[in-house]
């Protein structure tokens, strides 16, 4: 007789089986609440997704204390707001520490990030990154000591994969355009180099600080440089005024960057201006397999409205439950800070997540969850973002693993 509960995910059945093969003393303990905690821009301009990533992390949680959390522990989150300003960010790391989370998801800024991590790393609380790409973020500290893990795409990857792909379609004159954040210095290094490797170097580099609302004439000598691409990397609207900027001067050349151009804050405020923008995707919004449609529809169910970012609640999603699945594998119920680092680096059970396959994507020498491989190229397409590939599209029907 089939027993398979037809509601619940694979995820959930796969928890419930780990929780019924643990010892029978775990069962009877007190069901304290597992603090996790949750920091993230979910007010101010980086709020566009920072919030869908928090949607995805209570979706996770709703789903996986419904099938009992941790041996009847429920998870609780705790929710900071760093407002995307490193200061703030400081200042609610220190505060989720100090509530006694075990572990934390977040981060969206990169500069945020940065300024941050030495909080979770010298208290040994595990954190895992589900939205900041830049590289330095889980390149800090020494692999085997590192408490810093992610599970979204690094720019070291993803700037190779968008520059290859323009030296496959003959844009080899490439403009850069990058923000004064950290994000946006790491960035551009990894551009830099990923030009290189093609023994290609930047014709024009711009740099702007955030908030810049007219970039027209930088724009102008960025033509007149012979450039036939603007790669570009910040966050927010600055993105849109790269696009409309390239409208009002007639210059009609792509723009291409990382996962931001997926943003609203571009799609929406550059409109026409931004349409056929390419940038590097782990997860687009479509039903292209059970789990992924199984995700979406949980999302719309739950929040009642459209998904914007869908990389940022994919990959808050796909984290909590990499956290919990390393929770279950600490057998003895001996909670540490420790104890999860340890668990994360060696997770024995396959995660069939949305955005990838995750078998072992920790270890004591590698903290990012998440290989080129898995990146698609995604398309700027009648408000939303699309597979800029057909063939993108049919590989999107098998979820990858990491190589």
């Amino acid at each position: 007789m089939n027993t398979t509960h037809p509601t619940r995910s694979r995820a959930q059945r796969v928890l419930l089986a780990l929780c019924a093969a643990l010892p029978l003393w775990a069962a009877a303990q007190a069901p304290e609440p597992v603090k996790l905690g949750v920091i993230g821009p979910f007010s101010g301009p980086s709020s566009d997704f920072g919030t869908p990533m928090l949607q995805g992390i209570q979706l996770a949680v709703d789903e996986i204390n419904a099938v009992g959390g941790y041996l009847g522990r429920p998870l609780e989150l705790v929710v900071r707001d760093d407002q995307g300003t490193p200061d703030v960010g400081l200042k609610a790391s220190q505060e989720l520490v100090a509530a006694g989370v075990l572990g934390t998801v977040g981060f969206c800024n990169t500069g945020v990030a940065l300024k941050s991590i030495d909080v979770f790393q010298n208290a040994k609380v595990p954190l895992i990154v589900p939205c900041s790409t830049g590289t330095p973020v889980t390149s800090k500290y020494p692999m085997a000591e590192s408490y810093i893990f992610r599970n979204s795409a690094r720019d070291s990857i993803q700037a190779p994969f968008v520059v290859a792909d323009l030296v496959k379609r003959g844009w080899t004159k490439v403009a850069v355009f990058a923000d004064t954040t950290g994000y946006g210095e790491a960035g551009l290094q990894d551009v830099q180099a990923a030009l290189a490797a093609h023994k290609l170097q930047a014709v024009n580099v711009t740099r702007f600080p955030l908030g810049v609302t007219d970039l027209r004439e930088e724009l102008k000598v960025a033509r007149d440089a012979g450039a036939n691409v603007v790669f570009s990397y910040t966050v927010g609207p600055e993105n849109a005024a790269i696009a409309l900027g390239r409208r009002d001067i007639g210059w009609k050349v792509p723009q291409v960057g990382a996962w931001p151009l997926s943003f609203p804050f571009f799609i929406d405020v550059a409109k026409d201006a931004g349409e056929g923008a390419l940038m590097a995707q782990t997860f687009i919004a479509e039903p292209s397999n059970e789990r992924r449609a199984a995700f979406l529809s949980a999302y719309t169910r739950k929040w009642g409205k459209k998904l914007v970012v869908p990389m940022a609640a994919a990959q808050g999603y796909d984290a909590v439950y990499l956290f919990t699945y390393a929770l279950l594998g600490i057998r003895d119920g001996k909670l540490s800070g420790p104890a999860m680092k340890t668990a994360l680096e060696n997770i024995q059970r396959v995660y069939y997540g949305v955005v990838a396959t995750y078998e072992h994507p920790f270890s004591d020498k590698d903290k990012d969850a998440i290989t080129a491989n898995m990146l698609v190229m995604g398309k700027v397409q009648a408000g939303g973002v699309t597979f800029a590939y057909p063939e993108d599209a049919r590989r999107n029907l098998i979820v990858q693993r990491k190589k």
